[in-house]
């Protein structure tokens, strides 16, 4: 009864991590903070589907018409199954953070539908670094720009779990970060991150030397998003939904770099 009701309630986690995390149409069952500890936890089996799609439309345009629009085609698909929800998350959190107003002011700026000009200028150098470091990965072959692009979406959702540790506090009540602020145990967060490092690795056999860079790019990503955690958790007291988003953005950043600095 308790393996049944375990297996029951990661497959919750996974229907509330899809549902929450892409466009994908999933039934949600369960929206208590158990269902969105194991969302965060399962956060990089989201990362490798959507990484999947991204890089299998991105290496077909590259292989038929060159690396940089096969680039431009990736970045494109995993913003669109995402809603562009991360890069909008990025954007708040760099009007935030560049406001330099208290933390209470910060987050009601963070709140607001429109982007100032510190979350325009993220975005924008955010956007251009990862098509260049994938348009590198594509210009070599279509399969190592495929792998770059897996890495990247896999180390976005590795980032989730470690910015919902149990020591991490919420920035404010209500939202989608109050639900899942300090519901990861570091074990839980530390496994997850392994486990896709593994993962990333056998598929780095496909092309022989990213069975290291991978894993190595993962772990570079995730170091960069815990950095931004730190800063966010001193300025606004927690987290919220966008600091979230901006983690999984600087860690899908952070992670192409490592690659493209890896050669």
């Amino acid at each position: 009864m308790t393996d049944r009701g375990d297996r029951a309630g990661w497959a919750d986690g996974l229907r509330f991590g899809f549902g929450t995390l892409s466009v994908l149409r999933v039934r949600v069952e369960r929206w208590d903070r158990a269902a969105a500890a194991r969302a965060m936890v399962t956060a990089p089996v989201v990362g490798l589907l959507l990484g999947t799609l991204a890089a299998v439309v991105g290496a077909l345009v590259a292989w038929r018409a060159g690396g940089p629009l096969g680039a431009v085609a990736a970045v494109g698909v995993l913003a669109g199954l995402t809603r562009g929800l991360h890069l909008d998350g990025l954007a708040d959190v760099a009007d935030g953070l560049g406001s330099g107003k208290p933390a209470e002011d910060a987050l009601r700026i963070m709140k607001q539908s429109d982007i100032g000009p510190f979350g325009v200028l993220t975005l924008v150098l955010v956007l251009l670094a990862q098509v260049a470091a994938l348009a590198g990965q594509f210009g070599h072959s279509p399969l190592r720009g495929a792998l770059a692009v897996l890495a990247s979406a896999t180390a976005a959702r590795c980032a989730l779990a470690w910015g919902c540790l149990r020591s991490v506090p919420a920035a404010r009540p209500g939202g989608l970060g109050a639900m899942v602020a300090g519901t990861v145990p570091p074990a839980g967060a530390a496994a997850a991150t392994a486990a896709a490092a593994l993962a990333l690795a056998v598929a780095g056999l496909l092309d022989g030397w990213s069975v290291l860079r991978l894993p190595l790019a993962v772990a570079v990503g995730t170091g960069c998003s815990w950095l931004l955690l730190r800063r966010c958790v001193r300025r606004f007291g927690g987290i919220t939904g966008d600091v979230l988003g901006a983690m999984a953005e600087t860690a899908a950043t952070a992670s192409l770099f490592a690659l493209a600095l890896l050669g």
